[in-house]
């Protein structure tokens, strides 16, 4: 089964865009949307387009309310969207099972959970305890790895709308079977940072910021670690 995990979109409607253009010549058998869709400046595009293409969805940290954020940024993106998105966004789980893989957001267990390519086992084993499948995808650091516990192998499939990948384009990952293609998609960066600044969302010189620069991988898996502990 080839199935396409698209994660940490971010509203990020250009770089969606070009990860779907590129997923439609690939003629998969699914798509997964690993969670964070519409924190950013286009979620209702974003959301729509992923389920006029019949994407399955498990949830993101910020795909809901956080007491983290500003409620200025979740007021934002709920004044985008239609009371059904909203509702559709609060019923969706927390990790979804398709061809014998389990795809989530940060963890199986938590949808908020950081784990990078450098965290400990301990913390590998005890988000993973309980786990049936051998392999499991998920994204929230928006760094792309792959690492093995216990016979558990886990792979972040990176971001598409705000990598920390240290480039350029979006990044997602590829399935067929296990077999795992971490891909790199370029796409008008310049252009669609203009556009995130004409948005209107809070945040929007922040990321245009990140993907015209974007952070260095390992500096922010360091960061990521030095507030997970």
């Amino acid at each position: 089964m080839r199935v396409a995990a698209l994660c940490d979109v971010h509203g990020n409607l250009p770089a969606l865009e070009a990860v779907l253009a590129e997923v439609a010549s690939l003629e998969v058998d699914a798509i997964v949307c690993g969670g964070d869709v519409v924190a950013g400046p286009f979620p209702r595009d974003c959301l729509g387009k992923l389920v006029d293409v019949g994407a399955v969805f498990v949830r993101g940290n910020a795909d809901r309310e956080s007491p983290r954020a500003p409620a200025e940024t979740w007021d934002w993106i709920v004044s985008c969207l239609d009371p059904p998105a909203v509702e559709f966004l609060a019923e969706l789980p927390q990790s979804v099972s398709v061809g014998g893989v389990l795809y989530c957001h940060g963890s199986p267990r938590d949808d908020d959970e950081i784990l990078t390519r450098i965290s400990p086992d301990e913390r590998f084993r005890a988000a993973l305890e309980g786990v049936e499948e051998r392999l499991v995808v998920g994204g929230h650091t928006h760094v792309q790895f792959e690492r093995v516990v216990d016979g558990i192998r886990f792979v972040n499939a990176g971001s598409v709308g705000i990598p920390y990948e240290g480039k350029r384009g979006a990044f997602w990952a590829l399935l067929d079977g296990e077999a795992v293609d971490l891909r790199h998609t370029p796409y008008a960066v310049d252009a669609a940072a203009a556009a995130i600044r004409t948005s209107g969302y809070p945040g929007a010189d922040q990321i245009a910021g990140w993907l015209l620069e974007p952070e260095d991988p390992d500096k922010v898996s360091e960061y990521f670690e030095s507030i997970a502990a």
